[in-house]
């Protein structure tokens, strides 16, 4: 074996490997979004599990198709960061708008508790729910 075709292999069993480990997490989060509870525990599978697998298998193909094609596109890459930026503001909105319906009295599912916990500080408040010119405990509407 030449040294090109050792570094081939080892090159292809890190693809294999990071297809299997995206495989995993995409199944892993899959899965808790099934099964989890609650909305707040449903999150975190397709937005922190489900995201790593689909990155890993990104991370797979942008290794293999210059190794074998000669050609590297920058697709993958594109695709990857947009993947992980959109996925955790898309969840962070979620939760915003699961807390302000949970708390605004709103019609919600059976496991939603009825008060906010304290933030954490001396003098502090939630960012959603301090007071602005949007409050709508200010503008009199329910």
């Amino acid at each position: 074996m030449t040294g090109g075709d050792t570094m081939t292999t080892l090159l292809d069993a890190l693809v294999a490997f990071l297809i299997v480990l995206g495989g995993a997490f995409a199944l892993i989060g899959s899965w808790g979004l099934a099964r989890l509870p609650s909305l707040m525990t449903r999150l975190h599978g397709p937005t922190k599990a489900t995201t790593l697998g689909v990155g890993g298998i990104l991370l797979a193909s942008m290794a293999w198709f210059p190794l074998h094609s000669q050609e590297w596109s920058s697709h993958e890459l594109l695709i990857t960061l947009f993947l992980f930026l959109s996925a955790p503001i898309s969840a962070n909105m979620i939760a915003k708008a699961y807390i302000h319906r949970r708390f605004r009295r709103c019609s919600a599912p059976e496991d939603v508790e009825t008060e906010l916990p304290a933030p954490p500080g001396e003098g502090t408040d939630w960012a959603t729910f301090g007071s602005s010119k949007f409050d709508d405990t200010k503008t009199g509407r329910p």
